[in-house]
């Protein structure tokens, strides 16, 4: 029978894990060291000003990106809110791993999908990959990310940022792929080299498919926040799942709000931004 002789995939995989675990530790303890301090420093960042001063700033980028009233006195609110709750310095965790990681996701996804782009072979070997990190349940990441940077911020931190890269690769590839050739064309004769097309003429051409990656890469990471919490990462996501862990409805109550707002508040911000580069380009 086929299910006589079972191959032993997992058990390979645990056995490269721990054969990195062993041989590579120093190297992931500092790897989890310097991003906890990086993701520290965000976050006092934050919160070294003034809630009331913060909540202000907010508001003022909502408007300057939105050109909305009714958007501007919804952050506004929303933060007022999220501040008598008592989860601001929650919310402050949780917007500075959103940024982080969608930093990381942008510096290294971007790239990728113009290469890919540009490289047909490269896209084909690497969408194998792209779907495993989009369908894989989100709780594997971090199981290996958990064995080799131990409790903390940085292995829900990762596992976010494998779980959202996908993203801004596909759409910046897509972005690329859709550029008309008569464009091409008209640049290559006026004796555009290939990073002079790829700057005037494929970038601001796709910005509008690469601003909607870098939106959704936010969703993505921000949807990551509860599960980053089970491995011990700060954020809005603990008082959730302790919630959970006590059955206590009006903590996990407050504390989804919070994340919802939060969602909500990123979601219009950068779809408002989206239209705007889709307008200039």
């Amino acid at each position: 029978m086929l299910t006589d002789h079972k191959l032993p995939l997992g058990e390979y995989i645990a056995s490269f894990v721990d054969w990195l675990t062993q041989h590579g530790g120093s190297i992931f303890d500092w790897i989890a060291v310097t991003l906890e301090a990086i993701i520290h420093g965000f976050t006092d960042a934050l919160t070294w000003f003034n809630p009331l001063v913060l909540i202000v700033l907010f508001a003022a980028l909502a408007y300057y990106f939105q050109r909305k009233i009714s958007l501007t006195i919804f952050v506004a609110v929303s933060f007022l809110l999220i501040l008598n709750l008592g989860y601001w310095q929650e919310t402050m965790e949780t917007l500075a791993q959103v940024t982080f990681a969608t930093l990381v996701c942008v510096i290294l996804g971007v790239p990728l999908g113009i290469v890919a782009a540009h490289r047909p072979w490269f896209y084909t070997g690497i969408r194998p990959l792209l779907d495993l990190m989009q369908t894989v349940p989100t709780f594997v990441y971090l199981i290996p990310t958990l064995t080799l940077f131990g409790l903390g911020v940085v292995p829900g931190l990762i596992s976010t940022v494998v779980f959202a890269i996908a993203a801004p690769i596909r759409l910046t590839y897509l972005g690329i792929c859709d550029v008309p050739s008569e464009l091409m064309d008209a640049g290559k004769a006026f004796g555009c080299s290939r990073r002079q097309l790829l700057a005037r003429i494929e970038l601001p051409h796709a910005m509008p498919s690469i601003a909607a990656g870098i939106t959704q890469c936010i969703m993505l990471s921000l949807s990551m926040v509860v599960i980053a919490a089970l491995v011990g990462a700060d954020g809005l996501g603990k008082p959730v799942v302790n919630a959970l862990n006590t059955a206590d409805i009006a903590l996990g109550f407050e504390a989804g709000l919070a994340i919802v707002l939060l969602a909500i508040m990123l979601d219009r911000i950068c779809k408002q931004r989206d239209a705007k580069i889709g307008g200039d380009a």
